[in-house]
């Protein structure tokens, strides 16, 4: 009898970019299941709603095989990840590292993840060197002077984007 093994790949996604794109690709490899997951966030005050984030990740996921997108749910959640997890029924937490500076917030949460829940494992993926400098905070400072996001994030995104910064 074969496990299914389900990941979970937490995150604001505010707006979600192409390297976001990549972990949720590479995360597709590891687990049977990948439960992508919005946070409600509201002390970050993102830019998207949460419905509006939800769908763009939708839609970015629109283009990948028919197999691939079967194995992804889009599941917000509010509180503590290790909660979430759980309800998902998640053996794995997946997280994106970019640079060293992620690394040292990003261990001390997948250790206390593993002292809450110990047979829940945090997988960090190293963002190929294509995306180590892409942050959803710069995309969208970028969009907001003005300045061309496109090869940073989807078509779909890059014009939601353009939208919310639209100048009147």
């Amino acid at each position: 009898m074969t496990v299914e093994r389900t990941g979970v790949y937490p995150g604001t996604f505010d707006p979600v970019t192409s390297g976001h794109m990549e972990v949720v690709r590479r995360s597709l490899r590891l687990v049977d299941r990948l439960v992508i997951g919005p946070a409600i966030n509201i002390g970050k005050g993102p830019l998207f709603s949460l419905e509006e984030r939800m769908d763009i990740i939708k839609d970015d996921i629109a283009d990948f095989p028919q197999a691939d997108r079967e194995r992804i749910k889009v599941v917000p959640f509010e509180g503590l990840l290790i909660h979430f997890a759980r309800e998902v029924e998640a053996s794995v937490i997946i997280r994106g590292l970019r640079a060293v500076s992620d690394f040292e917030y990003e261990i001390q949460m997948a250790n206390m993840n593993a002292r809450m829940d110990p047979t829940i494992e945090t997988i960090f993926l190293m963002a190929s060197d294509r995306h180590q400098f892409i942050a959803s905070s710069l995309v969208k400072d970028i969009a907001r002077l003005g300045g061309d996001t496109s090869q940073f994030v989807s078509k779909r995104v890059f014009e939601r984007l353009k939208a919310k910064f639209k100048k009147d």
